[in-house]
């Protein structure tokens, strides 16, 4: 008998090692809070789809993009790379040609690499080496029926042929970025306004239409969630997460947990235990490394993230001690340079030009399709008589030269301790870590900053 046992360990220990490579599949939202979703305790906008997929597989509530902007946090989840080091710290910019992208580890693993929709920054991902990479401009919404039709076909081509290579798939839905729809989400009157926005009638019918987006978002989600089970089977891995926070005041293009952190849920019948959920603290440039060995690759020294495939499997239940975040300029609209350091406890943020006030498209984009304008307008008249609303409003424009948040007891970033004396033990340890990691990126902070812009500026 201990002999038939031992000939069925090996028989199982061998089919683990011969086993098909698993077919992958990463769906990207745009512009989406963390908070909005209902996995993560959002309550305004149903999202039955999110919902749907944690049951399936696994919740991690402590994801987090590496910078807030499209470019620059794309392209260090196709590159595992950090902004400063792949060459993308600027909003619109591309990480270096010479790097090696995400479809090139696949595709030496023997994956065909497809992509659907905003995946890199928009035109940027026909760039990476795609197979395949389509309905990419702004906006094009076409993009999610397009990717289940050709899954679709795929299946039906594979049926008659010989079974093909394993798919790796990336499909990116533009919701909820702007333009939001027209007609809003349920009763504006009725809202909930979070305390990081002024109670207006215009930032009502704001809110309503970006919740629209998002129920949008979560529909594309359930769209290409339901191809992947109806025409890959069981042997496929499914991640869902988003590029960075919504573009509200202190969410994209900020550093606050508003604008860095990010829903993430990964599912893979058998291996990923359903309806689970993790603490784990995971990054943006993690998500490559981790498909990549669930596929078989070999661990890549040189990439700045590290796979977190034990944390979804159950067999570890931590992966960072702290996150490292940046943000630079965008054209002439973002131009608010920052920095910052993220424990599970504490937040260090440094704002490298304090002097200069901050304003992104919110305030000063275009008077349309919902980009903020309008209600901002609201908000500024408010202030000239509601002393919060005046209050918020400072706080937007006028950052100090550093911020310090306790997490644990202030998660919403309100209590600013950075010259709390109470607290200068730990300022100057994560002030310290933050010095030594922007070295190790060759990042000379606003130095750096203006020689990006001077670059950009002479192409």
């Amino acid at each position: 008998m201990r002999s038939l046992f031992v000939l069925l360990g090996l028989a199982c220990s061998a089919a683990s090692l011969t086993a098909a490579p698993p077919d992958i599949v990463v769906f990207l939202a745009d512009d989406l809070g963390w908070g909005d979703c209902s996995i993560h305790g959002g309550r305004a906008v149903p999202t039955p789809r999110m919902a749907e997929l944690a049951a399936e597989g696994m919740t991690l509530n402590r994801a987090f993009v590496v910078s807030p902007s499209c470019a620059p946090s794309r392209a260090a989840l196709l590159t595992g790379l950090d902004p400063m080091r792949n060459g993308a710290m600027l909003n619109h910019a591309r990480p270096r040609q010479s790097i090696r992208k995400w479809p090139a580890f696949f595709q030496e693993l023997g994956y065909e690499v497809v992509s659907f929709g905003k995946v890199a920054h928009y035109a940027q991902v026909t760039g990476y080496g795609f197979d395949q990479a389509t309905h990419f401009k702004y906006h094009e919404d076409a993009c999610i029926d397009a990717a289940v039709g050709w899954l679709e076909q795929r299946q039906t081509r594979t049926a008659r042929e010989k079974p093909g290579k394993p798919l790796c798939l990336l499909v990116g839905t533009n919701w909820p970025h702007v333009p939001w729809p027209k007609e809003g989400l349920g009763d504006p009157g009725s809202i909930a306004i979070p305390s990081h926005l002024v109670d207006t009638t215009e930032a009502r019918q704001a809110l309503a239409r970006y919740h629209a987006a998002v129920a949008r978002c979560d529909a594309d989600l359930g769209k290409v969630r339901e191809a992947a089970r109806r025409h890959l089977g069981t042997n496929h891995l499914f991640l869902f997460t988003g590029d960075h926070g919504a573009q509200f005041p202190f969410g994209k293009w900020n550093l606050y947990d508003l604008g860095v952190r990010t829903p993430l849920v990964a599912v893979w019948p058998g291996r990923i235990r359903a309806g689970t959920t993790s603490e784990a603290m995971v990054n943006w440039t993690d998500i490559l490394p981790t498909c990549l060995e669930a596929a078989g690759g070999k661990r890549v020294a040189e990439l700045d993230g590290s796979s977190f495939l034990s944390v979804l499997t159950g067999k570890n239940g931590q992966h960072r001690e702290r996150i490292f975040l940046t943000h630079s300029a965008d054209g002439d609209m973002n131009r608010y340079p920052i920095r910052a350091v993220r424990t599970g406890e504490w937040k260090y943020i440094r704002n490298l030009d304090p002097a200069a006030e901050h304003h992104t498209h919110i305030d000063r984009g275009k008077d349309a399709e919902g980009d903020g304008v309008r209600y901002f307008r609201s908000w500024v008249a408010r202030a000239a008589s509601d002393p919060e609303a005046a209050a918020l409003l400072k706080r937007y424009h006028q950052r100090p030269a550093e911020e310090l948040y306790h997490l644990a007891k202030d998660p919403a970033e309100q209590s600013n301790l950075a010259a709390d004396p109470a607290h200068r033990e730990t300022l100057g340890g994560l002030r310290a870590e933050l010095d030594a990691w922007m070295r190790s990126q060759g990042d000379r902070g606003l130095e750096t900053e203006r020689a990006l812009r001077a670059a950009k500026a002479g192409q």
